[in-house]
């Protein structure tokens, strides 16, 4: 049975990929992906045989792969940040049902939650969920429920994909939407371009962040009611009794 690897490279810098996840590279004949990902990992594996799909052609890009282990190559299948996060691993395993002589290996990678978290501070340290702000595969009713239902929670929130040339409001309807449960003045933070060239963050209010242009490389953190900002860093306390 031939193995087929889907690798989490992380938020994009080499030194943010697993030594596991390295190794596979290093160890793969081909290695597939979307078009900017692949780019990100080029320079650090010369002599690879790359093949690339756009976007919306995800389903195209997993058949690929499969057809490339079925040539007993060895291969690996990248996502940015963490496979299993928003990746594509759960799409391999469906398309996997039609090539039952492979087996998928999942390889885990630092997302963009835990790597810009690092870049704000400390935002994540209690319970917290992901929310990705685009409608292409979930309809925009249920991310409205979502959003509504983690800030009744008191939930940290974490957003991915907050913004597009088609969605340039999604991020301004999801502030007032957690604004029914959560304070102006809550402490959030954005990250931009994690682990690439031109990183940035910037830690605000809630209202502020209502008004902030984001982009699809930028992640947002919307803090709980306990969210501080401490020396220019947002943090999430635990609760530690003896602090």
């Amino acid at each position: 049975m031939s193995k087929l690897y889907v690798v989490g490279i992380g938020p994009g810098a080499y030194e943010k990929m697993t030594i596991e996840a390295a190794e596979a590279l290093k160890n793969s004949d081909v290695i597939i992906g979307y078009t900017v990902y692949v780019d990100l990992v080029r320079d650090h594996f010369p002599g690879k045989e790359f093949l690339t799909t756009p976007m919306k052609k995800e389903v195209e890009r997993c058949i690929l792969a499969f057809e490339e282990a079925e040539k007993e190559k060895n291969v690996s299948m990248i996502c940015s940040g963490d496979a299993g996060v928003y990746g594509m691993a759960g799409l391999m395993y469906e398309v996997g049902a039609n090539y039952p002589d492979t087996e998928l290996v999942i390889l885990p990678g630092v997302t963009a939650a835990t790597g810009g978290a690092a870049v704000l501070g400390a935002p994540l340290i209690h319970d917290f969920c992901l929310i990705s702000l685009s409608d292409l595969l979930t309809p925009w009713e249920k991310i409205e429920a979502r959003l509504l239902g983690a800030s009744q929670a008191d939930f940290v929130i974490c957003l991915y994909n907050p913004s597009s040339k088609k969605r340039h409001d999604y991020l301004q309807r999801a502030c007032d939407l957690m604004m029914h449960y959560k304070a102006p003045e809550t402490v959030c933070g954005i990250v931009s371009n994690i682990g690439r060239d031109g990183e940035s963050m910037r830690v605000m209010s809630l209202k502020e962040l209502r008004e902030t242009k984001v982009d699809m490389f930028t992640t947002v953190f919307v803090g709980n009611s306990q969210t501080k900002e401490i020396g220019g860093k947002m943090v999430t306390p635990r609760g530690y009794k003896n602090v």
